[in-house]
Parts: structure tokens; sequence; C-alpha cells
């Protein structure tokens, strides 16, 4: 099944678990609470809760056993994301197809709403199931994923690699941290929730890193040559900021065959899970495969 159609398929209900697990915009402080349902509802792919619930799908459980710890992972990555567009950091106007955080609700809204959305993820993925151990086995990849071995380690290095020479080595590591950290993390909580033993989350995770470096390769591709109105974001801006990007390095072209070179390698590892893990699949190749 295409990519596309396997988010569509699992969206709605990843939306509507946000929404509930979101506090209500009129609970005070209600200017906390309309700018976190502004930011975590916007329109978005929803990949990351997606990958997690199918995750547990291709280990043999139902993809809603996995749904909060899913939108655990959404939250997460919505963090990042405000991150990302600060003032101190990108400066991006535009994100998901709409004006940023900081646009909105002003610089200092935005940091605590950051901090609040950080807090409510591991809130929810701290009761994502009964057993103790498979919790702690979550928070515990959540958290890795997260701080400075993960995606905040990988922003620090993609800041401080702005002008500089650099080479593969390095923007790989940018990208394995900033980008296939949390899938990594969001395909071993799957693997977690559904049962599987230590290897079968091994290779979940490894499949994740992939699919993440793979999705980076593209979006670096995608920086230079989309629009606006495709990408939902400021496009252009990598060259704008000098970032070290695979294009910059490598050229679009080599960047496009790499590209579908990790997803096919992510893809080879689900060898193992057969039949059940076709959504994986497909969300492999829709990392590499969106509008270029």
């Amino acid at each position: 099944m295409p990519g596309e159609l396997i988010l569509q398929q699992f969206r709605e209900q990843v939306d509507t678990r946000l929404s509930e697990l979101l506090s209500p915009a009129d609970l005070m402080p209600t200017e906390l609470h309309e700018a976190m349902r502004y930011s975590a509802l916007a329109p978005g792919k929803r990949l990351r809760p997606v990958m997690t619930m199918v995750a547990a799908e291709a280990v043999g459980s139902n993809p809603s056993i996995a749904l909060d710890a899913g939108c655990a992972t959404e939250l997460v990555h919505c963090f990042s994301l405000i991150h990302d567009d600060l003032p101190a950091i990108d400066n991006d106007d535009l994100r998901r197809g709409r004006p940023t955080c900081h646009k909105v609700n002003g610089e200092a809204m935005e940091i605590l709403e950051v901090d609040a959305l950080l807090a409510l993820a591991f809130d929810v993925v701290s009761q994502c199931h009964i057993d103790a151990n498979k919790v702690v086995a979550c928070v515990r990849s959540l958290a890795h994923s997260t701080g400075s071995h993960g995606l905040v380690g990988g922003e620090v290095l993609d800041i401080l690699s702005e002008g500089v020479e650099g080479d593969m080595v390095l923007l790989q590591t940018i990208h394995a941290r900033k980008t296939g950290a949390l899938l990594g993390a969001c395909c071993e909580i799957g693997g977690i929730l559904g049962g599987a033993d230590a290897h079968s989350r091994g290779v979940l995770r490894e499949f994740g890193n992939k699919v993440g470096l793979a999705f980076q390769v593209a979006d670096d591709v995608l920086n230079e040559t989309s629009t606006a109105e495709q990408l939902g974001k400021a496009v252009g801006s990598d060259s704008e900021l000098n970032k070290l990007t695979y294009p910059r390095l490598i050229g679009l072209e080599e960047s496009k065959s790499l590209a579908q070179q990790i997803s096919d390698e992510a893809v080879a590892l689900l060898e193992p899970f057969g039949e059940r893990a076709h959504h994986l699949r497909g969300l492999a190749e829709y990392a590499v495969n969106r509008d270029w």
C-alpha cells in the first residue's frame, strides 16, 4: 500500500486521540493551552505515531495498542519543530502551512509551550501500558532519542555546522540524531508494546533510524526543489543559512540516489517480519518519494 494511503488510514485516529490528550483550550492558562493545540493539532503527516503503531502490527499485535505512545512521539516531534522555528535558531515564519507559533503567540509563549508539550509527551508515554516493564522501556527509548544523544544533540550539531566545510560523517551524525533517533524510537516502542523480543526490537530501531536518515536526505532535496505550498514551510532556507546538507555536499541527483539506497536498506531489514511489516515497507518508500 502506498505510504500516503497508510498515513491516511491511521491519521484520523491519531488526531482524535491527540485532541483528547491535550488540555481544552478554555482551561487555564488558556493562552498556553490554545498555543499547544495550535501547534500539536496543525495539519501534518503524523509519520511518527503511525510508524509506532504499525511497528506493533509488524510483531503481531493490534496497532491500536501503540496509539498513545505514538501520540507521545508526535508531541516530542512537535516540540522539536517549534524549537527549530525559534528566532534564535532558524527563525522560520511558516510551519505546516500556517504561521509559526512565535508569529502567532510571541516568542515567550513559544518557549513555554515547548516545555509543556515535552512534559505532556512523557506523561502520556508513562501511562501507555499496564505492564510497568514495558512502560519503563518505552520511556527510556523516547528519552534517549530526545536528549543530547538524539534530536536535541542533532540540532546543536546542525547549528554549529552552519557555514563550516563539513563532511559526510558529520552530516550523517547530525541527521542520525536529529531525525533518525526519534523514528528509531518510534519503531522500537511499537515493538516493545507489541511484545517483540530484544533482537526484533533492535532490528525495528535500526529500521527506523534508516528511514529517518532517508527521510532527511529527501527533505534536504525538497528544501532546494519544492515550494512552500507543497512543503508547508519555507524552502531555500537551508541555503540561506548555509547549512550542511546532502545537496551541498554531493549534489541533488546523488542525494536522490542516496535516499533511495538507504530506504532499500531499511526495507531489507524487515524480511524476518514477513507480510506483517507491509505497512512499514510502505512508509519507508514514502520517506523518499514525496513529490520530487
